[in-house]
């Protein structure tokens, strides 16, 4: 079955908007265990926008399940991540300029830069994904670096299942899935996934975990975070059945 990690990186967006201490991701990852999370993503972003180092700090010593921080390939978050000693890292890419990640990272493209920054991270002992695009160039230059899991970015999919055209990115997924496993890679997805769209990916064979953050923090304003963390839980554990 499919585990569920919850990004609270938009909790912490709320509070950076004032500037203010509230309201705070550490209550936030609580609540999401409550409801049955199997562990806490955050993204600690070179600009800072959202998630701060004190914020990574506090909850590595307060969160009980597996922690997932997801970082780029750069030198000042490499050294936070190693010292931090997260369950695992992710390595995504980052521009200043977009709204939220916008596609996954060319490790073919990049890499020398992916290699370092994944020996670095696998030096610390912590357990290192790669963020990528369904292609299958880029998931045999992960093979190759030898991580542990990639992350299936599913923005197309996400954004053609809202115009119920979702039946041709999700083939794409499946085929990038079956690579994925042949590689002996553990299997990963998330990227504009919702209680909408969700199912269809958490029912691909041997799909491992599940990254959702946006569309569980919009639910929890309406019902709590614990109860949208539950809704969320129960699609995933129905499709995985």
């Amino acid at each position: 079955m499919a585990k569920l990690g919850v990004n609270i990186d938009h909790v912490a967006t709320v509070r950076e908007a004032r500037k203010t201490n509230e309201p705070d991701p550490a209550w936030a990852a609580t609540l999401a265990e409550l409801g049955g999370a199997d562990g806490i993503t955050l993204h600690l972003r070179e600009d800072r926008r959202h998630i701060q180092d004190r914020d990574v700090r506090v909850l590595m010593e307060t969160v009980a399940v597996p922690v997932n921080l997801e970082l780029a390939c750069s030198a000042d978050v490499l050294r936070i991540a190693c010292e931090a000693h997260p369950h695992q890292a992710t390595l995504v890419p980052e521009r200043r300029e977009e709204v939220t990640t916008e596609g996954g990272l060319d490790v073919a493209g990049c890499y020398d830069q992916v290699a370092s920054a994944c020996e670095q991270l696998r030096g610390a002992g912590i357990i290192v994904s790669l963020f990528i695009d369904p292609d299958p160039k880029q998931i045999e230059a992960a093979a190759k670096i030898g991580v542990e899991a990639v992350e299936l970015h599913t923005g197309v999919y996400a954004h053609a299942s809202a115009k119920h055209a979702a039946a041709e990115p999700l083939k794409v997924l499946q085929d990038a899935g079956k690579l994925v496993r042949q590689l002996g890679l553990t299997l990963h997805a998330g990227h504009g996934l919702t209680y909408r769209n969700v199912q269809p990916v958490a029912a691909l064979p041997e799909m491992c975990e599940l990254n959702i953050g946006h569309s569980i923090i919009a639910r929890a304003i309406m019902v709590g975070l614990e109860q949208a963390v539950r809704d969320m839980k129960r699609l995933i554990v129905e499709a995985s059945a």
